[in-house]
């Protein structure tokens, strides 16, 4: 199988312990993953850019440190972007506040940090849910 085509995506699923996760590519680096109702996608392992993340979901459902990131290409505006860098960058384990972000990116805004990380495409591999309220709450995650 190669997987459904659409303008140049490459669709997938993985078949996880919490529910069907549609994963897309632009045919080199995962572009989306998302979590749906059961899907009639195909497999995303035989589609070779969707893999990597298969391998990553594979060890990070499993209880293992992914070490290891897939090839990424999230779309978004330069400032979702760089907070979604700073998300990257969250050591598995661990957690950081919207406002530590808003510093490290001398921005003014944990609330806007807080909008970007609720774009995030890319949820799980890029860590929206180690992102936490001032209060030490886990806010905002659906």
């Amino acid at each position: 199988m190669t997987g459904k085509r659409t303008t140049q995506e490459l669709t997938g699923v993985y078949f996880s312990p919490v529910g069907d996760i549609v994963l897309t590519s632009d045919g080199t680096a995962l572009t989306g993953l998302r979590f749906a109702e059961a899907t009639n996608e195909n497999p995303a392992r035989d589609i070779p850019p969707l893999a990597d993340a298969c391998r990553w979901l594979d060890l990070y459902f499993s209880g293992a440190n992914p070490c290891f990131t897939p090839r990424l290409a999230p779309k978004g505006t330069p400032f979702q972007l760089s907070v979604w860098g700073e998300l990257l960058v969250i050591p598995y384990g661990h957690t950081v506040s919207y406002g530590h972000i808003a510093q490290r990116l001398r921005c003014r805004s944990a609330q806007a940090v807080g909008g970007a990380v609720g774009r995030n495409p890319i949820a799980l591999i890029i860590p929206c849910h180690r992102v936490i309220g001032s209060d030490g709450q886990l806010t905002g995650y659906a």
